[in-house]
């Protein structure tokens, strides 16, 4: 497999409204973010460097909601966790029943039924350990 199911671990230091392609505006507050996708196909996992493109500014091309976050001034990516499997929707499921979770409904998800793939956490060690949990269950 040449790809599989990658989480970002996205940065917030200031929080702000995001508009979202068809979501709309949201309001993401300052804090600790995940993304859960997929990175299936020939390109694999040269997706997640796509992404990093667009945080950094290099990237104005808009395709999926996480696009438009990356493509917000406030928001950069912090670390990238990786699993060689097709587990997308089981990750994002995942860290939507943990405790305290804090889903962006319908952030990234337009083409399953998870309530989200984008998750707020309350600090970025909580939020890492719990995306490496959900890559090393979902597995």
């Amino acid at each position: 497999m040449d790809g599989g199911t990658y989480t970002l671990l996205l940065a917030r230091p200031s929080g702000g409204t995001v508009a979202v392609g068809a979501l709309g505006d949201l309001s993401l507050p300052a804090g600790w973010y995940a993304y859960t996708g997929s990175a299936l196909g020939a390109g694999g996992f040269s997706r997640v460097e796509r992404h990093r493109a667009v945080a950094r500014g290099e990237n104005d091309a808009r395709h999926w909601h996480v696009d438009y976050l990356l493509g917000a001034a406030e928001t950069r990516v912090d670390r990238v966790v990786t699993t060689t499997a097709e587990i997308e929707c089981a990750v994002a499921r995942r860290l939507t029943k943990r405790e305290n979770a804090d889903a962006v409904d319908g952030f990234g998800c337009s083409d399953c039924d998870c309530r989200s793939h984008l998750h707020r956490g309350g600090n970025r060690e909580e939020l890492l350990s719990a995306v490496k949990r959900a890559h090393a269950a979902a597995d």
